[in-house]
């Protein structure tokens, strides 16, 4: 099998999909209710408690993480309702979201697991990164900005998934890293249209790519995951480090200077830190 374009791949991808040859990634049971509860406003403590605790992983890592640096209070959290009750509904979708993201970051075999886990740990340093970004953009919600910042190259899963049967890909990795760069904004677009996520987090794996974006006058998620990817790849070889920062209309509308380096910013390097610590 031979591609000559990327776009050659991506119908191959969706031929795969329409076949039911390829499965792309769902959120778990228990993320689904407890997105859907919160979103009828009616949720209760109780009843989001009842909902998490019917996933034991999930139960004790969200007790975990309530009472880790980036969320503690004067009490120590001892179980589910605890953390509701301390975190908010809001807070509790989101992040419950966010701890099952790494589920799915889980390979199946030795030849996808280097690729997983460099792609995991690429999302958690735009995770935390966008985190911290948020303090500088009010109406954006932290929680939100690190969940945009774990599912920004979800697309690349699928795709390590079909090329692990593909010979042309598998045994070059100098044309599967292309081919991932290229292809898993498309593909992430995919897989959020399946998600029941706010529009403004659905657009992110396939828009964070574009750096002349300019959606309005304030920022947006995208704009967020933009520069705290910029930010994570400075120094490295990968492609986009080519990008003049000048050029990109997010780093204005978060009110950063293109030449600033963000772990310098007082306070930034230690928000970093924290929410890198969660999922690491």
């Amino acid at each position: 099998m031979q591609f000559k374009s990327v776009q050659d791949f991506l119908v191959h991808v969706q031929a795969e999909l329409d076949a039911n040859r390829l499965i792309l990634p769902t959120l778990p049971d228990v993320a689904i209710k407890v997105r859907d509860a919160v979103s009828k406003g009616d949720a209760t403590a109780q009843s989001l408690a009842d909902i998490i605790a019917t996933d034991a992983a999930i139960s004790a890592r969200l007790i975990q993480v309530a009472n880790s640096p980036l969320y503690r209070g004067t009490m120590e959290i001892k179980n589910i309702q605890m953390a509701v009750t301390r975190l908010g509904n809001n807070t509790i979708r989101t992040l419950i979201t966010s701890l099952i993201m790494q589920q799915m970051f889980t390979p199946t075999t030795a030849l996808l697991e280097g690729y997983f886990r460099s792609t995991w740990e690429q999302g958690v340093n735009v995770s935390a990164i966008s985190r911290a970004l948020a303090a500088f953009v009010p109406h954006l919600n932290a929680d939100e900005a690190m969940l945009a910042g774990l599912i920004h190259q979800i697309g690349k899963l699928p795709i390590l998934t079909l090329v692990e049967k593909i010979p042309e890909f598998r045994d070059s990795p100098s044309r599967l890293d292309k081919l991932l760069e290229k292809a898993h904004p498309h593909v992430g677009k995919l897989i959020m249209n399946t998600w029941n996520f706010p529009e403004e987090l659905k657009l992110v794996p396939s828009e964070y790519v574009d750096f002349q974006r300019d959606s309005g006058p304030k920022a947006d998620y995208v704009d967020l995951v933009q520069v705290a990817f910029l930010q994570s790849i400075a120094g490295t070889d990968h492609p986009a480090c080519r990008v003049d920062w000048n050029t990109v209309p997010a780093f204005v509308k978060l009110g950063i200077q293109p030449d600033t380096e963000i772990l310098e910013i007082e306070g930034v390097s230690e928000e970093i830190e924290l929410a890198h610590s969660m999922f690491l």
